[in-house]
């Protein structure tokens, strides 16, 4: 029999190796968007059957584990996108979520400060961003932001009171606890090794099973260009592994800051730089930084993969991107190497943090999409074919969006299943 253990369904490798289901729609991918969207096709079809396939062993074992825990307000996103789009109406959808369940978060807001006056310009015309996005956003001069922070050092400030914490890994664990609750299958550890999309129907193999439905959508993260091409499909991007590395600060007090702090984003750069967050456990944490990983799910610096490693190197559109960022890419694998210039970065806007400060934590890894001409696809990705919704790209802010992204692959596949 299966064991249940929290709400999940775990099989033993005896019951995997002779597995063979079929269902009305696979889902490949157990982080935080597969599991939302198949909590939202069960809600809106309870009869329907629907199996999710994850390889690690638990849910939300990669980037939706490892984020900052951020809920993001919409502030940087080009007006009209799906970033926009999604993350303005995540941001009410995650807080209803967690309230209905009775999960923490805290709206403790946003600063994104302006250290000098060169950088001024950049933060109005964010400013204007989000406003065009329909955000609540504030204009804060230097004697608001020493109200607001007394430890932050800043000529001026946006303010976006709306932008939160919380903790997706649990969200995840919760839609996916409330999902089989329902009737619907996570099988665990199942590593998709090839897929055939036909006619009539969608076929999937691990290594221990076969299965079988009508239609499939996949929701892989940092593989999600290798199941893409498993299905016969050319994504037309690469994913290139970033390593965000982290610190908790110690020796602070519980008061250090009240607000989320950001610097003003550097055009030249494609990531937001270093930030300084409040937890939901206490404490604060500074980070990422951005420098290439050795391998897609290398949370360690020792981490390397010779076979991704290779990937991302023989993959003309990663030599493209360095040739446009090669300064950014430069200070990034110095404030790697060197904790000094890593701090540096936090300096710059809390001068009050020392080098004794900066303590390990856990890093992430961001699954960037790279077009074959070097440039970032910056916005979410789906590429549909006749049996197939794929996630191609579902960068940050992926987990605020989660529930309305789940909601149009849903409606997406409702035209799948109609054309079916």
């Amino acid at each position: 029999m299966a064991e249940k253990v929290s709400g999940l369904v775990h099989r033993s490798a005896a019951q995997d190796a002779i597995m063979s289901e079929a269902a009305d729609i696979l889902i490949i991918g157990g982080g935080i968007i597969g599991i939302a969207t198949a909590l939202e096709l069960q809600t809106r079809d309870p009869v329907s059957t629907i199996i999710v396939l994850e390889k690690e062993s638990v849910p939300a074992s990669h980037q939706t584990g490892h984020n900052s825990g951020v809920i993001h307000a919409g502030v940087y996103y080009a007006p009209g996108s799906k970033k926009a789009q999604f993350c303005r109406e995540g941001v009410t959808a995650t807080e209803a979520f967690c309230t209905e369940h009775g999960l923490a978060f805290d709206r403790v807001g946003k600063l994104i400060v302006a250290t000098h006056e060169g950088e001024l310009d950049r933060m109005a015309r964010l400013g204007q961003r989000a406003r065009e996005n329909g955000i609540d956003i504030e204009d804060v001069d230097q004697t608001g932001i020493r109200q607001l922070e007394p430890h932050i050092n800043a000529v001026a400030a946006l303010l976006s009171p709306s932008t939160g914490i919380t903790n997706y890994r649990r969200i995840a664990e919760v839609m996916a606890e409330l999902f089989v609750a329902r009737g619907g299958v996570i099988h665990y550890g199942q590593r998709v090794i090839s897929c055939d999309e036909g006619p009539g129907s969608v076929r999937v193999n691990t290594a221990q099973a076969r299965f079988e439905g009508s239609v499939a959508i996949t929701c892989a993260g940092l593989q999600s260009d290798r199941i893409i091409q498993s299905f016969g499909h050319e994504p037309g991007y690469r994913v290139v592994p970033f390593r965000g590395e982290y610190y908790r600060l110690a020796n602070q007090p519980e008061d250090l800051v009240q607000h989320l702090i950001y610097p003003v984003p550097d055009p030249e750069r494609p990531f937001l730089g270093v930030h300084l967050t409040r937890k939901l456990d206490g404490g604060f944490t500074v980070g990422p930084n951005a420098v290439l990983a050795m391998k897609r799910e290398g949370y360690r610096r020792s981490d390397v993969s010779l076979g991704d490693l290779a990937q991302t190197l023989s993959y003309r559109g990663f030599w493209a991107l360095l040739a446009r960022n090669a300064g950014s890419a430069a200070s990034e694998l110095w404030s790697s190497a060197s904790k000094r210039a890593y701090l540096s970065k936090v300096q710059r806007y809390c001068s009050r943090v020392t080098l004794a400060d900066l303590t390990p934590y856990p890093s992430g890894v961001r699954a960037q999409a790279i077009a074959p001409d070097g440039t970032i696809i910056d916005d979410f990705l789906f590429i549909r074919s006749d049996r197939c919704l794929h996630v191609g790209n579902a960068p940050s802010p992926a987990a605020t969006s989660c529930i309305p992204i789940a909601r149009f692959i849903a409606d997406e596949v409702a035209t799948l299943s109609a054309a079916g």
